[in-house]
C-alpha cells in the first residue's frame, strides 16, 4: 500500500496540528476492509510515542526516536489493511512522584539532579532522604532492588499532564487516525504513570504494585485484549524501559498462564531506541534482557517486513 498524500516524512520529529478531516477523507478513499472482518487478528502496541521522548528538544528525548517514529508510521500505512487493533500508551505524570527530584533531598539540602541513582544504602546512610511518605519511600527503594533488581532513577520532569511534552507525536496521531477511520475501529489510548508512589514503565503494571491505587496492579483488561489477537507487534520508546518492561510483563503473565501466546509477539527492532544515560549503557542492558525473552519466543521484525498472517 502506498503512503497517503497528507503524510510528510520530514515532519516525523516535529510538532504541528494535524489536519484530521484530510486524514479521515484519505482513509475513506483507501477503501480498507473493516477490522471486524479480520479472521487473523493483529494488534500493534505503540509505547509512549510522545513529544518529550521523540522531539529533539523533548525533556527526555531518546536518541534515534525521530527515525524510529518515521519508520513506525510508514510501517502502519503499508500494513493498514492487516492491522486490526492499535493500543497507544501515553506516559502521564504529575509534579509529585517518587522518581522526580522534588520527592528527595540530599544531605547537602539540595534535590537530586536528573539521572541520579538512589540506592537503599544511600537512604540508610542519609545521603538521600524522602521529603514525604518516608516509610513507603524507604521500603520502595529496597523492594525495587530486591524484587525488580533495579535502582531508583531520578528522571527529568517529562510527559507532564497538560504540557506539550505529554502530547502524542502528530505523525503518530495521523497514522492512528487513518487506520481507525479506514478500518472502522477506534484505537485504545492508555494513560499510565499517574501513581505517585511507583515508577510505571510497563503499560500493564507499575514497577512495585500499589494496592490502593487505581490500576495499581496488573491490568487484566489489557491482558485480555492482547489475548484476543493472533499477532502482536511492539514499537515505541524507550527500548530500555517502557518497551522492555511492557514486553516482560506480557511474558511473565502468558508464560505462566498461556505459554502458547509467547510466539505471537514481535518487536519492531528498528522502531525503538534506548535512553541515553551518562553512566549506564541502557542499550546493552536492554539487549541482554530482550535476549532472554527471545529465548522464550519473542521474535524480531523490522519495519521493512510485512505483517505476518
Amino acid at each position: 500500500m502506498t503512503l497517503p498524500e497528507f503524510y510528510d516524512p520530514t515532519r516525523a520529529g516535529t510538532v504541528f496540528t494535524p489536519d484530521t478531516p484530510a486524514i479521515l477523507d484519505a482513509a475513506f478513499e483507501a477503501d480498507l476492509p473493516p477490522a471486524e472482518s479480520d479472521e487473523f487478528k493483529t494488534l500493534v502496541l505503540l509505547v509512549d510515542m510522545q513529544v518529550d521522548f521523540v522531539h529533539p528538544q523533548g525533556s527526555l528525548s531518546v536518541p534515534g526516536a525521530v527515525d524510529d517514529t518515521r519508520r513506525t508510521v510508514e510501517w502502519i500505512y503499508r500494513n493498514a489493511g492487516l492491522i486490526t487493533t492499535v493500543v497507544a500508551s501515553l506516559d502521564s505524570h504529575l509534579p509529585n512522584q517518587i522518581f522526580y527530584p522534588a520527592w528527595w533531598i540530599g544531605d547537602d539540602g539540595e534535590h537530586p539532579e536528573p539521572y541520579t541513582l538512589i540506592h537503599a544504602e544511600d537512604i540508610e546512610a542519609r545521603k538521600w532522604q524522602p521529603t514525604r511518605d518516608e516509610d513507603w519511600s524507604t521500603a520502595y527503594v529496597r523492594k525495587l532492588e530486591e524484587q525488580a533488581k533495579k535502582v531508583l532513577t531520578i528522571w527529568p520532569y517529562h510527559c507532564m499532564i497538560g504540557t506539550l511534552g505529554h502530547r502524542i507525536m502528530p505523525t503518530v496521531y495521523e497514522a492512528i487516525s487513518y487506520l481507525a477511520a479506514g478500518r472502522q475501529t477506534n484505537p485504545t489510548y492508555l494513560i499510565k504513570g499517574r501513581i505517585p508512589r511507583s515508577e510505571h514503565y510497563s503499560l500493564f503494571e507499575p514497577e512495585i504494585h500499589v494496592a490502593e491505587a487505581e490500576n495499581g496492579g496488573l491490568r487484566m483488561d489489557l491482558i485480555e485484549l492482547i489475548a484476543q489477537h493472533d499477532r502482536i507487534y511492539i514499537a515505541g520508546q524507550a527500548k530500555s524501559h517502557c518497551v522492555l518492561e511492557s514486553t516482560r510483563s506480557l511474558f511473565a503473565y502468558f508464560g505462566e498462564h498461556n505459554p502458547d501466546m509467547l510466539d505471537r509477539f514481535h518487536l519492531l527492532t528498528d522502531c525503538t531506541s534506548a535512553v541515553d544515560h551518562p553512566e549506564i549503557d541502557f542499550d546493552a542492558y536492554a539487549e541482554e534482557e530482550l535476549d532472554d525473552l527471545r529465548a522464550r519466543g519473542l521474535k524480531d521484525a523490522i519495519s521493512a517486513d510485512p505483517v505476518e498472517i
